[in-house]
């Protein structure tokens, strides 16, 4: 069975992917900044789903160690998800830059570093898939969290440019814009419960769209028509609006 990368393993949605591509019989290579909170989930994995895991370290904002951080896996991986991110504070980050760096650092350039190195060893070896989730954030700026979403944008704009690479080379780029998803990251927010998927829902719609090789997924699969319409607002009247 094929195995799969999933880097930024510790948070909801990607502890849901784990699940799911387990239960299918992939064999796992769980990655994050704090590998020692991944130790009972593997656990879980060996024993629920009788397949192989692995957990490794790793730093999305130390770009220097990217290069290492792959070479030492046990194999190269399959199928690779790019699963980290960090929602941080628009208040905050407007007034402070190290908070403002933080956001488009993890969002946007620690997943370009992995990713042009995974993308250079799927190209050689003429075959994998790289899944990036990005989110329906990065569709249109709003005051509300337009640093996030200009990451979001960069990296939604680096997966449409990569999967125009490597199609030449056989290997596939899915993008995933999800919209709200109740995570740990969104806690806080008041979200909409009609418009909010659970991290099981997401990860379920991540691996049929992957394994029928989409190119992009907006999930739950209304947000496509959602940001369609707020994409084509006339500026004049969507810069007066407080979104």
């Amino acid at each position: 069975m094929p195995t799969v990368l999933i880097l930024g393993a510790g948070s909801d949605m990607a502890v849901a992917l784990a699940r799911r591509y387990a239960a299918a019989g992939h064999t796992l290579q769980l990655a994050a900044r704090n590998p020692g909170q991944l130790r009972s989930l593997e656990q879980d994995l060996r024993i629920r789903h009788r397949i192989a895991a692995t957990v490794h370290a790793f730093d999305a904002l130390d770009f220097d160690s990217h290069a290492a951080f792959y070479q030492s896996l046990p194999t190269p991986p399959d199928i690779v998800i790019c699963v980290f991110g960090y929602l941080g504070s628009q208040e905050k980050g407007q007034a402070d830059w190290k908070e403002a760096s933080r956001i488009l650092h993890t969002n946007f350039t620690g997943a370009v570093s992995i990713l042009n190195i995974v993308a250079e060893d799927m190209a050689s070896r003429g075959k994998g898939t790289i899944i990036g989730i990005s989110s329906v954030a990065g569709d249109r700026g709003r005051m509300s969290n337009y640093l996030y979403g200009s990451a979001k944008a960069g990296f939604t704009a680096y997966l449409s440019g990569l999967r125009n690479r490597l199609w030449h080379s056989g290997a596939h780029v899915m993008t995933v814009e999800p919209g709200f998803v109740a995570t740990q990251m969104t806690q806080h927010l008041k979200l909409p419960p009609l418009l909010t998927a659970q991290p099981d829902q997401v990860a379920a719609d991540i691996f049929k769209a992957a394994e029928n090789k989409k190119n992009v997924l907006y999930t739950k699969w209304f947000w496509k028509y959602i940001m369609l319409i707020i994409k084509n607002v006339p500026e004049p009247i969507f810069k007066k609006k407080k979104l």
